[in-house]
């Protein structure tokens, strides 16, 4: 048997693994040929989630970052430029794949935690001249991962879907972490099927799915991101057994993310009374970021992490990151308060 060391990990919400029932919903999957559009399991995760979204069709893809550039390569050409928040996943942790992939510039946006307004997007849309790339994309983050799960209001994104109407421009949305904002604020899925182009949502992050996530838009622009999925190698075959994972995902685990705010809160409350820590961003959804002092209680307390077992991530100099989800318990949470109360 394969035994798994004692740590509490808060690196990200991608390590969790899934649960007894999950996997046995797994197991029993139906499952066919995907890239012949032959896999009942796939077919109904993407039908759910088009159900879900309201949204007209959708494409099952390995990874987040996957879909995110797809909509990229789908929504411009050569030579456009694309406008995003200057942390958005999509610039910092993709790799170059907006310049790789699809030829495209970017515009950075400087936000408020990851959100930017309408009035930044029509003061950066750039003027039809030779000089200057096509502005054709603008990209939302939600919530936003180096904001420290901060996310936006519907009105916000409205306002924003205007000034692309107005002007022509595709807007997508990242939402990696959607369903947390969607639990955050109460609101449906469906207002965000009525505002944004295209949506990415992932199934392996708070949602507990072992790998996957979804693009979701328009039919004809679901059949170009099919051929660019085949492009980008993400044709996948009998991959019902992890659409499965997902769909459990989406029918089970929605609901539970509140869990996770909770558990969050408690321990960004815990941190502000600690002295090594400087700052304790406002936790909005599962995300805590912290800054720490440039002292010996500051070190302490990595020291202490380090230790415990407790596993983090450094954003910056001075500045960890902690992820809350499914797999850190209560028990977790209060062990790790008490450490810090110490």
């Amino acid at each position: 048997m394969f035994t798994t060391p004692t740590m509490i990990d808060f690196r990200s919400d991608t390590v969790t693994r899934p649960t007894q029932e999950m996997l046995a919903y797994m197991m029993q999957a139906p499952v066919g040929d995907d890239v012949f559009s032959d896999d009942p399991t796939v077919n109904e995760l993407e039908a759910y989630a088009t159900n879900l979204f309201g949204m007209e069709a959708a494409v099952f893809c390995p990874s987040g970052t996957m879909t995110n550039q797809i909509a990229i390569k789908v929504h411009t050409r050569p030579m456009d430029d694309v406008i995003c928040e200057e942390g958005a996943h999509v610039y910092f942790y993709e790799a170059g794949g907006i310049a790789f992939n699809s030829g495209a510039s970017v515009r950075l946006l400087k936000g408020d935690r990851g959100r930017f307004t309408a009035q930044q997007v029509a003061e950066n849309i750039n003027a039809d001249n030779v000089h200057f790339p096509r502005t054709s994309l603008v990209c939302v983050e939600n919530t936003c991962n180096r904001g420290g799960g901060s996310y936006y209001a519907i009105p916000q994104l409205q306002q924003i879907q205007a000034v692309c109407k107005q002007h022509q421009l595709k807007l997508h949305l990242d939402g990696a972490r959607l369903f947390n904002a969607l639990v955050a604020t109460n609101e449906s899925p469906l207002a965000y099927g009525k505002i944004f182009d295209s949506i990415s949502v992932c199934l392996s992050k708070g949602l507990g799915a072992p790998v996957g996530s979804l693009l979701l838009g328009r039919k004809d622009f679901i059949k170009e991101a099919r051929r660019v999925r085949k492009v980008f190698g993400g044709g996948m075959r009998q991959a019902g057994i992890i659409a499965a994972g997902g769909l459990y995902a989406l029918q089970h685990n929605i609901n539970r993310l509140k869990t996770d705010h909770e558990h969050a809160a408690l321990i960004g409350n815990a941190l502000q009374q600690h002295p090594g820590v400087k700052e304790v961003w406002s936790v909005e959804t599962n995300i805590i970021i912290f800054q720490l002092h440039e002292n010996e209680q500051a070190q302490s307390l990595l020291n202490l992490f380090n230790e415990q077992g407790i596993l983090y991530h450094l954003v910056a100099k001075n500045a960890v990151r902690l992820v809350t989800h499914l797999d850190i318990t209560a028990a977790m949470v209060q062990q790790v308060v008490q450490l810090l109360s110490k």
